[in-house]
């Protein structure tokens, strides 16, 4: 068996793509010790599969997964970034120009939420989708945030897309799976088999802050109880990662993405700083 990776969820850069370039921000994330990444939230244009091509050729960069939309929402709302549905060609040429065999689908879209009957159509266009790039080698994988916890006649969003595709993978997240109530290193083994990459970040709640709440008394409180919880750099909260990422590798995880959703004014690059350290201090230098 490969040994797994640790890699960054490159959704956390994109305002230093923005700012200095993706091939510039690859080879930082090279020399923080990082040598796998997941592509999101950042447009696949002609000079950004260039970039990306350059940084495999010039220090290796592994380019281990992309991200795309399934369709649009609507004829008025249409989906940022390149679809299924609209760019399918397109798509797998991005993948195959960087050896990229994963492609993710990010979040569950707005017109597909609110009932069992919209998810198992939902899961039935993915699967749909998921033969298709089969056949071009590259698996389509479905992120799932804490809203696929919700239950239909007791069973979970979630499952019902699991136990109605056969095609279909799942990038779990930890602290998703967390904040659903839900603990990940006994909910993983449920998708063994089915995963090839998950994400991590910690679960912390954050200082009291009352100036960066709206309001005043009642209401106030109200914000800061629901608001206080933060995603965090590994080991910065109150996850039980050892436990998690050895799940995640005996259920089948080839890919460990850093990930954090809202950074509360740090520097990514310090906050990936922090999240490798913990995870060499965990005992997994040699997944980087």
């Amino acid at each position: 068996m490969t040994e797994p990776q640790i890699g960054v969820q490159m959704m956390m850069l994109k305002d230093k793509v923005a700012e200095d370039g993706i091939y510039n921000v690859l080879n930082k994330v090279n020399e923080l010790g990082y040598h796998a990444v997941e592509v999101s939230q950042i447009e696949m244009t002609e000079q950004n599969i260039t970039e990306m091509q350059r940084a495999i050729k010039d220090f290796g960069m592994n380019i281990a997964a992309m991200s795309c939309g399934v369709e649009d929402i609507s004829e008025e709302q249409k989906y940022p970034g390149d679809t299924l549905q609209n760019d399918f060609d397109k798509i797998v040429a991005d993948c195959k120009a960087v050896d990229c065999t994963i492609l993710r689908i990010g979040m569950l879209p707005m017109n597909y939420m609110g009932s069992k009957e919209s998810t198992l159509k939902f899961a039935e266009i993915c699967e749909e989708y998921a033969k298709r790039l089969k056949e071009h080698g590259i698996d389509l994988y479905y992120h799932a945030h804490n809203i696929e916890f919700v239950r239909y006649n007791g069973e979970l969003m979630l499952d019902l897309m699991r136990d109605n595709t056969e095609h279909l993978g799942f990038e779990l997240d930890i602290h998703w799976i967390w904040r659903a109530g839900i603990d990940p290193a006994k909910f993983i083994p449920t998708y063994a088999n089915r995963i090839r990459a998950i994400h991590l970040k910690d679960y912390r709640i954050g200082e009291i802050d009352w100036n960066q709440y709206p309001g005043e008394g009642v209401e106030k409180v109200y914000y800061m109880l629901h608001m206080i919880t933060q995603f965090a750099e590994l080991g910065e909260g109150t996850l039980p990662l050892r436990d998690i990422i050895e799940a995640g590798l005996e259920s089948g995880s080839e890919y460990f993405f850093v990930e954090q959703d809202e950074l509360y004014g740090a520097d990514p690059y310090d906050c990936l700083i922090t999240s490798r350290d913990h995870l060499i201090d965990l005992g997994y230098k040699t997944w980087f």
